[in-house]
């Protein structure tokens, strides 16, 4: 299932809604990773596998690289992978994975990424030798480099375990809207246990999610084309204005100077949901360097349509979890910064920009 973190579903006329599957909060004593997080876990995970460069280290690597995107991509248990025979298990032509005992068996899809990864190492040199043994790797050393990766990309330790990595999925997947009999089935649990936990709706999730709404029906009747829902973060004041920051559904953090009496009139303070537009010709947009930005009020993106006349030029983008952007610009400012339909960019813009709405 693949989550665009944007925290709404289109309806009939095409429109964005909130999906409150993708607003609740998760309890604090449930440690999981974010979206975010678990792609950097990912990552480092590659870049540990590509640095290898005596030809053990590297089959190793890659072996222990592939139980983790089977972990990450299944929400299966450690003790069930290790004791994988993937000749019976792992399907690549129909790209399923096998698990469960004699009567429980449930099959579980793996992205076309994965298999691929899977195929290099069955078919390949890598896994002569291993056939029906390639997930049979000591638990302590899995555990021990599931943990060293986990703090190599920033992360606290114990969130590399790969118990945590099921929690993860089991969250990843309800946020997607997976009804929660279908997570359950997934992740094998006979009971309602850990993905019933998720979904215990508070008083204070119900209130939010109908703040949000709200905030959204105003949202659609704005002329304004980048908007962005989120809670306030906290608030920074001088004696004439004030710097209201909030994180967006999405993680993104943004940025807005205002009056104080503006502040005062929408009674704005930390935990506060808003709503905050920024007018189309108020946002820069350049090629993205890196990947990714640190910088306030600059959302990564990919290109999605360029238009365009003598003059002005309107620049569409959606970033990796889903928010739409929108900037004009002028023409020849697109051949100046070499812009291109799926070119990667940021869509920045001054806190003086942003408008805000509260509710």
């Amino acid at each position: 299932m693949q989550n665009k973190g944007n925290g709404s579903q289109k309806n009939q006329a095409g429109e964005s809604r909130l999906a409150p599957a993708e607003v609740f909060d998760v309890p604090d004593n449930v440690l999981h990773l974010s979206g975010p997080e678990l792609s950097a876990l990912e990552e480092e995970f590659r870049s540990w596998k590509d640095g290898a460069m005596r030809a053990d280290y590297v089959r190793s690597r890659t072996r222990a690289f592939c139980l983790f995107l089977v972990l990450r991509h299944t929400g299966a248990k450690l003790g069930e992978i290790l004791g994988l025979d993937e000749r019976k298990a792992v399907d690549l032509d129909r790209a399923v994975v096998l698990l469960g005992r004699e009567g429980h068996r449930r099959e579980i899809p793996l992205p076309q990424s994965v298999c691929r990864e899977l195929k290099g190492l069955i078919d390949g040199p890598m896994g002569s030798g291993l056939e029906g043994e390639l997930f049979h790797l000591d638990p302590g050393y899995v555990r021990r480099i599931f943990y060293e990766r986990a703090e190599s990309c920033g992360l606290e330790r114990k969130k590399g375990a790969p118990s945590v990595l099921r929690r993860s999925r089991a969250v990843e997947m309800l946020r997607s809207g997976v009804p929660l009999g279908v997570v359950r089935k997934v992740l094998g649990q006979s009971s309602a246990d850990l993905a019933e936990v998720y979904q215990e709706w508070s008083s204070g999730d119900v209130k939010n999610i109908v703040r949000r709404m709200a905030l959204e029906e105003s949202a659609l009747k704005s002329s304004a084309r980048n908007t962005f829902i989120g809670q306030v973060g906290f608030v920074r004041r001088d004696g004439v204005l004030a710097d209201v920051e909030f994180e967006t559904a999405e993680g993104f953090t943004i940025s807005s100077v205002i009056t104080l009496e503006s502040l005062y009139k929408l009674d704005l303070e930390a935990g506060v949901s808003v709503s905050a537009t920024v007018k189309a010709p108020l946002v820069a947009v350049r090629p993205l360097k890196g990947k990714g930005t640190s910088s306030r009020n600059c959302i990564p993106a990919k290109v999605t349509s360029i238009k365009q006349t003598e003059i002005l030029a309107e620049v569409s983008g959606e970033s990796a979890e889903g928010t739409q952007m929108c900037a004009l610009v002028t023409s020849w400012s697109i051949e100046e910064e070499g812009l291109f339909e799926g070119a990667d960019v940021e869509f920045c813009f001054k806190a003086l920009s942003v408008v805000l709405h509260a509710v």
